[in-house]
């Protein structure tokens, strides 16, 4: 289908550029644009992980690695690694 719009001059400079560098037509860049902002992908969920030890002596007893809180708490006790293992 045949349409005109009305774009920013400095954004149909870009979009050239980019269909020259592609080696694509402005209306392709400007399809896959439009396909792209109509369909955005969707937004991961902050999927969960967990911290596994790594080296030795692995993580201190009684450390909550999911509460930021308690970690720096830990983390302020001013004692060395070695001294709470």
């Amino acid at each position: 289908m045949r349409t005109t719009i009305r774009i920013d001059d400095e954004l149909y400079r870009e979009v050239k550029a980019r269909a020259v560098r592609s080696g694509r037509t402005v209306a392709a860049v400007l399809e896959d644009a439009v396909r792209r902002g109509l369909n955005p992908p969707e937004q991961r969920s902050g999927a969960r992980y967990t911290v596994r030890p790594t080296g030795r002596g692995g993580l201190r007893s009684g450390v909550d690695l999911s509460s930021n809180a308690a970690l720096a708490e830990v983390m302020d006790e001013g004692t060395s690694v070695d001294a709470q293992r």
